[in-house]
């Protein structure tokens, strides 16, 4: 039972529960910036190409036959537009994280600045009255050990 206990525990430590959450948050964000580079963005690219679709470009390193008992054999292929698609979506999905952290801290270090601004301004918090009874004290002192003719 002790160990069941330690998994519940650990599974439900902050860390993990938001870790998981990002996970998925990521996972959906990534689906929906493909969506956007393949749907938005690749099209056009493609039109100002010549009409290119980027997914259909591969190299045809053995064509389709038909072997002796009349069975379609595929072909052989590299296809490299699917993978000038993926290393497309890596950039654009990259380059938006960017982004996104990037406005997180600037948000973080305009607050932080305005904590600092609001520290500044406020003055400091009077001394406990304690600590003015010994100053009190000791300026006391002082003054008599100063009035006092040096033998």
């Amino acid at each position: 039972m002790g160990l069941l206990q330690e998994f519940r525990e650990f599974a439900m430590k902050g860390n993990v529960v938001d870790l998981a959450v990002g996970v998925i948050i990521g996972g959906a964000f990534g689906k929906i910036v493909s969506s956007l580079v393949s749907d938005v963005i690749m099209p056009p690219i493609g039109l100002l190409l010549g009409g290119v679709n980027f997914t259909a470009l591969k190299w045809v390193l053995k064509p389709a036959t038909v072997d002796a008992a009349g069975k379609a054999v595929d072909a052989v292929t590299l296809n490299y537009g699917n993978f000038l698609q993926s290393a497309v979506d890596f950039l654009i999905v990259a380059f938006t994280v960017f982004l996104f952290i990037k406005g997180i801290n600037s948000l973080r270090n305009l607050r932080s600045r305005t904590d600092d601004e609001q520290a500044a301004a406020a003055p400091p918090p009077p001394p406990p009255a304690e600590e003015v009874l010994l100053t009190e004290i000791r300026d006391i002192l002082k003054s008599q050990t100063t009035a006092k003719p040096n033998s």
